[in-house]
C-alpha cells in the first residue's frame, strides 16, 4: 500500500493528509482541447487562414455534399476505392450528406473506415447491414402526435416545434430523416418548410392548450433559422402565457460552432430572446448534440464562453452509436469534457430504428452497462440519463425501466403510463447483435408476432 501523501498547508495549521493517492494525468485529458490551425492537413484547407476558417459563412459555402466534393477536399488522403464506397453509401442513405469543413478537418484520414465522426457523416457501402424487420421511417410516430403539420404534442405539458426542414449538416442517424434535408433515392420526404402560415398554426394550437408549458424549437435545426426568425419565434411563444420553457435545438455547436463567434446577428438574437424570457420569469436554453470528445476543440471552448458570459444555459443530447461512442471509456471523457466547458449533459439515447444505419446501432444492455460506468464518474447535473425513445410514440423511458427485456430475441417491452397509459411499446435491439438462430427467426414474417406476443406477455406477467 503506498504512503499516505502529505499536502502543503498554511503556516502554523496541521498537515493535510490525503487519502487519494496523486492524480493520474491522463485522467485530465479531457481538458486537453486541439487548437492550432489543424484544418490544414487537409488539402484543400492548405492555405485557409484562421479567420476564413471562423468565418461561418465560409464554413456553410464549403461544406461536402457530395462524393466528388469529398474527394477535392481530401485528396491523395484517401484512395480511389475508399471515394467509390462512399459514393455506394451516399445512394443508398435516407440521409441527404452535408459535412462542414470543420468536421471534415477532424476526422483521422489515416484510418477513416474506424474514425467516429465519419462513422457519423459519410455513409460507407461496404458497412450498411440490412434493416430490422420492424423498423419505421417514422419510428418515433412524430407525424401521427401532430395535430397540426410540424408540432407534435405527445406529453401532457410539452410540444415539439419543427421549424423547418434543413441543417448545418445531415447526420446519417437522423430519426427525422422522413423530413429533413432533400429527398434521396431512398426517401421521398415530408414538407416542413419555413411558412409564415404554418408557424401561425402551431402558435394558435399551443396557446388553445393551457397545459403546454415546454416547448421545443427544432426541425431540422435552429441554427439554420435567420436572426430575425429566431425572435419571431422566441417573441411569439413568450407571449403565450402558458409556456414557461422553451428550448432552441440545434446540433450547430457540434458541427459549426464558428456561427457563435462570428455571426453575431444569430447570437445576439438569441441573447435578446434569452434575455426576454429571463424578465418574463420563463426558462430560454440552447440544447445540442454532441456525440465524441473529438468534436469538441478549442473553437468550441471559445463558442462555449460567449455563451456562458451571456448566461445562456447548454444542454446536450447525446446518441448511442456502434463505433462511436459505445464504450465507458469513451462517453465518460465526452461528459467530463462537456462538464469542464459548461454543457451540462442530459440525455444519451439508445440509437432509434432508423432506416438506412443498423451498423450504428446498439443494444439496450449496451447502455444499461455505459451508464453504470459514467454514473459517478462526475456530478449529477453533469450525468446524462441514458433513454429509449419507445418506437410507436412511447416517449422517453429510462433505459433500466423496462417491464421485461428478452436478450435472446432483442425485445424489450416499455410502458409509459403518464403518456399513453395502458399500451406496450417495443424496442429492438440490432440483429447483427443476435445469434444465428435468432436471426434466421427474425428473417421469418411468421415468426414476428410469436417473438413480439411471447415478448408482451412475459411482461404483463410481471406486472402482476
Amino acid at each position: 500500500m503506498s504512503a499516505l501523501k502529505v499536502l502543503p498547508t498554511v503556516p502554523g495549521t496541521q498537515p493535510i493528509i490525503s487519502k487519494k493517492p496523486a492524480v493520474d494525468p491522463s485522467t485530465l485529458a479531457y481538458k486537453d482541447l486541439l487548437r492550432g490551425p489543424f484544418w490544414q492537413r487537409i488539402p484543400a484547407y492548405a492555405s485557409v487562414t484562421e479567420e476564413q476558417f471562423l468565418d461561418h459563412n465560409w464554413q456553410a459555402k464549403n461544406s461536402i455534399t457530395s462524393p466528388a466534393k469529398l474527394l477535392a477536399a481530401v485528396q491523395e488522403l484517401v484512395p480511389a476505392a475508399f471515394i467509390q464506397d462512399a459514393e455506394l453509401g451516399f445512394k443508398h442513405s435516407p440521409m441527404s450528406v452535408r459535412v462542414s469543413p470543420y468536421m471534415l478537418s477532424l476526422i483521422d484520414w489515416e484510418n477513416p473506415y474506424e474514425d467516429p465522426l465519419r462513422i457519423q457523416f459519410i455513409p460507407m457501402g461496404s458497412k450498411l447491414k440490412a434493416d430490422h424487420p420492424k423498423l419505421d421511417l417514422d419510428s418515433l410516430h412524430e407525424q401521427a402526435d401532430a395535430p397540426v403539420p410540424g408540432l407534435t404534442h405527445r406529453y401532457q405539458d410539452k410540444a415539439l416545434f419543427l421549424a423547418l426542414d434543413t441543417c448545418p449538416v445531415y447526420c446519417r442517424f437522423c430519426t427525422r430523416s422522413y423530413a429533413v434535408g432533400v429527398d434521396t433515392e431512398e426517401v421521398e420526404k415530408v414538407s416542413l418548410k419555413v411558412s409564415s402560415e404554418r408557424w401561425a398554426r402551431a402558435f394558435e394550437y399551443i396557446a388553445s392548450r393551457p397545459e403546454l408549458e415546454d416547448i421545443v424549437i427544432s426541425g431540422g435545426d435552429a441554427y439554420q433559422l435567420r436572426a430575425q426568425q429566431i425572435e419571431e419565434i422566441g417573441d411569439a411563444l413568450l407571449a403565450i402565457p402558458n409556456v414557461r420553457r422553451m428550448r432552441f435545438a440545434t446540433k450547430g455547436p457540434a458541427v459549426m460552432p464558428q456561427k457563435l463567434l462570428t455571426d453575431h446577428a444569430w447570437t445576439d438574437a438569441l441573447t435578446r430572446v434569452v434575455e426576454k424570457g429571463r424578465k418574463l420569469h420563463k426558462e430560454v436554453v440552447l440544447h445540442t448534440h454532441f456525440n465524441h470528445p473529438k468534436e469538441i476543440t478549442g473553437i468550441t471552448e471559445d463558442a462555449m464562453n460567449k455563451l456562458m458570459e451571456r448566461g445562456i444555459t447548454v444542454r446536450n443530447q447525446s446518441v448511442l452509436q456502434r463505433g462511436v461512442n459505445d464504450s465507458p471509456e469513451t462517453m465518460t471523457m465526452l461528459v467530463k469534457r462537456m462538464g469542464h466547458l459548461n454543457i451540462h449533459a442530459y440525455y444519451v439515447y439508445v440509437h432509434d430504428l432508423v432506416k438506412g444505419v443498423e451498423d450504428l446501432r446498439t443494444s439496450v444492455d449496451t447502455a444499461i452497462f455505459i451508464e453504470k460506468h459514467v454514473r459517478g464518474s462526475t456530478a449529477g447535473i453533469n450525468t446524462p440519463t441514458f433513454v429509449v425513445d419507445a418506437p410507436g410514440g412511447g416517449g422517453k423511458r429510462d433505459v433500466h425501466s423496462f417491464e421485461y427485456y428478452d436478450r435472446e430475441t432483442g425485445i424489450s417491452v416499455y410502458m409509459a403510463p403518464s403518456v399513453k397509459a395502458g399500451q406496450y411499446f417495443l424496442y429492438f435491439d440490432p440483429l447483427h447483435q443476435l445469434s444465428k438462430a435468432v436471426q434466421r427467426r427474425w428473417a421469418d414474417p411468421a415468426e414476428h408476432d410469436l417473438m413480439t406476443n411471447a415478448a408482451i406477455a412475459k411482461a404483463k406477467e410481471r406486472i402482476r
